[in-house]
């Protein structure tokens, strides 16, 4: 697969760029999965590819890790052209998978130890950085315990712990925190930020969850394999204006109808209820609640807008929508 040197100066990202992805294009049969998907990761950043399930996030992450090999486009790391599975991205690629890949008959530090000596790294080294890494995830004191015995949240640490063994530049995570309960997620990104802090460490992730996309300090939107916006999850925000009403209650069809007939505003289906956009929510929010007869309201909700809020803009449809793949 070849690629140019250099990425095309209109891309702010290319100037320190470690990853530069340009073009890439996959079909299956007649089914379009990625199409002219081009984004940049810069040297220390962590960069995240957001979208639902079926939007050509994780077939993205099969061919950076060499799984699969698209029909078109070019890739450069670190300055130099690669080719999906390419030894050269391989040896410096630190990889998490979505769903769980260590052996759960070995025991952590066995786990570790094997990962190094594929990667070839010395055993004294390995040792010591298994040690260091053991204690990174809080696995220490069951370091020595065979993985089945774990917990979901230990195995995903440790996932993440074997990921790091060789002292990766690219760490790529595809749904990193799926499954975590909130406490485990916070600690999860608090341990990744801290690497990213202290080693430089370049993060590239994919992620459907709005609040593990806000962890990034770029992200690309993605949708039906297209890229429809690359900024930080602040400028990304601002796309949408106003405050989000949520209101709950029976008939939410008939709720939708009457935002729209009394208010002017544009109102879309969310559970048993309705969600819109307005600007000055908290002055709507006393005639919203006039406008219906007492008891027809459940709950009524503001909030600023969220990154789930600017996905739903920009495509006319929810993050958390069903798998179209």
């Amino acid at each position: 697969m070849p690629v140019p040197a250099t990425a095309p100066a209109s891309d702010p990202a290319a100037a320190d760029a470690l990853l530069e992805v340009r073009g890439l294009a996959l079909r299956f049969r007649e089914r379009r999965v990625l199409e002219d998907l081009t984004f940049s990761v810069r040297r220390g950043e962590i960069f995240g590819l957001l979208g639902p399930n079926g939007s050509g996030k994780s077939t993205t992450f099969r061919i950076m890790t060499g799984l699969l090999v698209p029909d078109a486009g070019r890739m450069t790391f670190d300055g130099a052209p690669v080719a999906p599975g390419d030894r050269r991205l391989r040896r410096r690629l630190g990889v998490v998978f979505q769903n769980p890949s260590v052996d759960i008959t070995l025991t952590c530090r066995e786990n570790l130890l094997l990962t190094a000596a594929l990667h070839r790294v010395p055993r004294s080294v390995a040792r010591e950085r298994a040690g260091t890494l053991l204690e990174l995830a809080d696995l220490a004191d069951r370091a020595d315990e065979v993985v089945k015995n774990l917990s979901g949240g230990m195995r995903r640490r440790l996932e993440l712990a074997r990921s790091l063994i060789h002292r990766p530049s690219l760490l790529i995570m595809d749904e990193p925190t799926t499954g975590l309960d909130e406490i485990s997620f916070h600690r999860t990104w608090d341990r990744l930020q801290a690497l990213r802090r202290r080693d430089g460490l370049t993060i590239l992730l994919t992620t459907h969850r709005p609040e593990e996309a806000a962890q990034c300090d770029r992200l690309a939107l993605i949708d039906r394999g297209v890229v429809i916006a690359c900024d930080t999850p602040e400028n990304l925000q601002r796309a949408v204006s106003g405050d989000v009403i949520t209101v709950s209650g029976e008939d939410a069809d008939g709720l939708a109808a009457v935002v729209r007939e009394r208010f002017g505003l544009e109102a879309r289906r969310v559970d048993d209820g309705v969600s819109f956009v307005c600007e000055r929510g908290h002055e709507l929010i006393p005639r919203l609640v006039e406008a219906f007869p007492a008891g027809r309201l459940r709950a009524v909700n503001l909030k600023r807008p969220s990154l789930a809020d600017v996905f739903l803009k920009l495509t006319g449809h929810e993050l958390g929508g069903e798998e179209r793949a």
